[in-house]
């Protein structure tokens, strides 16, 4: 025992071991009536250090100290000081790259694209899709860039009768620090393209959908959607909403590829649409607003309280454009300042804003593969959006949802803890849309949002009379409630009656701990379904129980 004793009192006194003094400087604020050559000797003193300058107006006094700690300590007790900071580099200079249109790029600057680096990272490749009008291939500004292309609509993906998918293009994967054109809201882009459009600019849902799994296999860790079909609940006969559209969608999340769409630009009917468009409003997917360069939201810019994630430029963009759409013995010549087409000069839409999300979202992966580690799709989302910079009205909105894409924010907070990842998506209904759960005692972490992602749905095997015990909770402060659903149940969404039959038992109490005990009365599988209608996006724990 007196061993033991020894021991504990020997560590505790280890742990209780004073921190080594670390050397270095201190700025002191001064009063404005303290006398200064008297202060600088006393603080000198009192801080052991000496006194390194006297910096005038700027009421303020350098000292180096031989430790730190206690300087500060010395330094703040001491009367006619207003502050005592250590000095440390903090400050860096921002990357400006050589491209020589740069300058021109406001919106880059706008949304700090490039200032987290001192220099061009060297991030390893991160593959984007472009799916959209084609893109010109011949263009210099994507050299070496274009991994893989595929048509949809006939003829080459690498020409664009349009001009769109190449300007989308550009402004997430134009060459960075390369002395060539404009610089891409991505560092280290391979770009896989897919035509899908032809030069009337329409687009078929199959192709489309044929695109995006195209994409997803090969290799795709983003996709850009800078297209949109019109939502409108309030007249079904308006509302473009595509099952096999939302199938694409769902096989991308379950892959782990993050999709950003374009919130939609409205149309003559109504100025601005109350929704926003089809995909950006699909479950899952960055629904990106655009922004004016005096930060307000431009008429055009689909509105919507729940599938507009974030907001970025979309207005007066300069970007790389079609050579065969340009104007004759116009400079530069390859870039929309001399598109042919009036309206594609100064090109305006959230088709242009949704770009700079997908490359932000690229730097952020990029980033954390240069420093040996990965993301899910899942956490690229929640970080950009938490990391957006509010701007009015306060809170999330229907203008610009969290506010204004911030990528050196987004790349600061990979140095924090990251967001936690849901690997189980898309499991947003019943039916084959749940996820299955196997085993007779499960528990498994997952995530939930009350914007992105209200319910999880799971499905579990059960044998008549065997008996079922869910317990859950999280994400903690919000207000998630637990359903149970019987055998055959194909949605969640169908009519009150029939969600009145069909229910089986509900824990809906005002907090996040819920917990449903049941016997079956039927074999099949039973879904389980998890809801935070409302409250604090989150992680939470689900526990499946079954017994005999």
């Amino acid at each position: 025992m007196a061993r033991r004793l020894l021991v504990a009192f020997l560590a505790a006194g280890a742990l209780a071991a004073p921190a080594a003094a670390a050397p270095g400087t201190i700025a002191v604020g001064v009063d404005e009536d303290a006398p200064r050559a008297e202060l600088g000797a006393a603080l000198a003193e009192a801080t052991g250090g000496r006194l390194v300058e006297d910096l005038g107006p700027l009421d303020a006094l350098l000292l180096a100290v031989p430790d730190v700690r206690r300087a500060l300590a010395a330094a703040r007790a001491h009367d006619g000081v207003a502050y005592a900071e250590r000095m440390a580099a903090t400050r860096r200079l921002a990357f400006e790259p050589d491209d020589p249109l740069y300058p021109d790029q406001w919106y880059l600057p706008t949304v700090r694209a490039l200032d987290h680096w001192v220099a061009k990272p060297p991030h390893p490749p991160v593959r984007v899709a472009v799916i959209d009008s084609g893109v010109d291939g011949s263009h210099p500004d994507f050299a070496g860039r274009i991994v893989a292309s595929r048509s949809f609509v006939g003829g080459s993906a690498l020409t664009d009768a349009v001009g769109h998918g190449t300007t989308v293009a550009g402004l997430i994967a134009a060459g960075v620090d390369e002395g060539v054109g404009i610089a891409g809201a991505g560092i280290s882009v391979e770009l896989l393209v897919a035509k899908i459009s032809g030069a009337e600019g329409l687009i078929l849902i199959q192709d489309e959908a044929r695109a995006i799994r195209w994409a997803v296999n090969n290799g795709a860790r983003v996709i850009n959607l800078s297209l949109g079909g019109p939502r409108n609940p309030d007249d079904p006969r308006r509302d473009a909403y595509s099952p096999l559209e939302h199938a694409a969608i769902d096989y991308a999340t379950r892959n782990g590829v993050l999709v950003v769409a374009a919130a939609g630009n409205c149309s003559r009917v109504r100025c601005p649409e109350r929704y926003a468009s089809w995909p950006a409003a699909l479950p899952h997917v960055l629904g990106v607003a655009a922004l004016r360069p005096d930060g307000q939201t431009p008429a055009f810019s689909n509105r919507d309280p729940v599938h507009v994630d974030v907001a970025a430029p979309g207005t007066q963009m300069l970007s790389t454009y079609p050579a065969q759409l340009m104007q004759a013995g116009c400079s530069p010549a390859g870039y929309t300042a001399c598109a042919r087409r009036l309206a594609d000069r100064n090109p305006s839409g959230t088709s242009f804003s949704a770009p700079l999300v997908a490359g932000a979202a690229s730097s952020l992966l990029g980033e954390r593969l240069l420093a040996g580690g990965r993301l899910h799709a899942s956490q690229v989302r929640t970080i950009l959006q938490r990391s957006a910079k509010d701007i009015p009205p306060i809170g999330r909105d229907r203008r610009s949802g969290f506010g204004l894409l911030d990528v050196t924010s987004a790349l600061e907070r990979l140095g924090r803890p990251l967001p936690p990842r849901d690997r189980y998506e898309p499991n947003d209904d019943a039916g084959d849309k749940a996820r299955r759960l196997g085993g007779k005692a499960v528990r498994i972490r997952a995530t939930l949002d009350p914007f992105d992602d209200r319910r999880d749905v799971y499905r579990v095997s059960l044998r008549r009379g065997e008996r079922l015990d869910v317990r859950l909770n999280g994400p903690v402060r919000g207000n998630s409630n637990l359903y149970l659903w019987r055998p055959g149940t194909r949605t969640l969404d169908s009519g009150a009656r029939a969600r009145r039959a069909n229910r089986l038992a509900r824990s809906a109490g005002p907090s996040w701990k819920e917990r449903i005990v049941h016997r079956a009365r039927a074999n099949g599988y039973h879904f389980v379904e998890v809801r935070l209608p409302r409250g604090k996006a989150g992680e939470y724990t689900l526990t499946v129980l079954r017994s005999g």
